[in-house]
């Protein structure tokens, strides 16, 4: 139980460091920056503030990244993104030699990934429809 527990805990470390990592690549700060901006105004590191880089992942998550960005996109009008196509999965997996003990992990990090850009989609397309409305 307590191993359970352990690794979930650290499941949800990484994904929230992805998640992190995912918000700071839209607004262009890395990590070389953030320690520089600190650097200069002579504040203390905080580590946790830190956005983290793609070597800051294991080849895991580094792996899931590069498989979800291969997979097609499900488009649909007046709906939006509704996700991936996860039909040429095993194929991938095949082709990232990815290991049986990996795929489990690796499914959890594309379905979170899928998750935050579901989401992402429909903010955005919401938006689109409440500027309509005002017009």
């Amino acid at each position: 139980m307590i191993l359970k527990t352990f690794v979930q805990q650290s499941k949800n470390k990484i994904l929230d460091k992805l998640k992190i990592y995912l918000e700071h690549k839209g607004i262009g700060m890395n990590k070389d920056q953030y320690l520089r901006m600190v650097e200069q105004t002579g504040e203390e590191i905080d580590w946790d503030k830190c956005p983290p880089d793609m070597e800051d992942f294991s080849d895991s998550v580094i792996v899931a990244i590069s498989i979800y960005n291969s997979l097609g996109d499900r488009i649909y009008p007046e709906i939006g993104f509704v996700g991936k196509d996860f039909t040429n999965l095993s194929l991938l997996y095949k082709n990232y030699c990815v290991e049986k003990y990996q795929k489990d992990w690796i499914f959890e990090i594309l379905l979170f990934l899928d998750e935050i850009n579901i989401k992402e989609s429909q903010r955005k397309l919401k938006a689109e429809y409440d500027k309509i409305k005002k017009k």
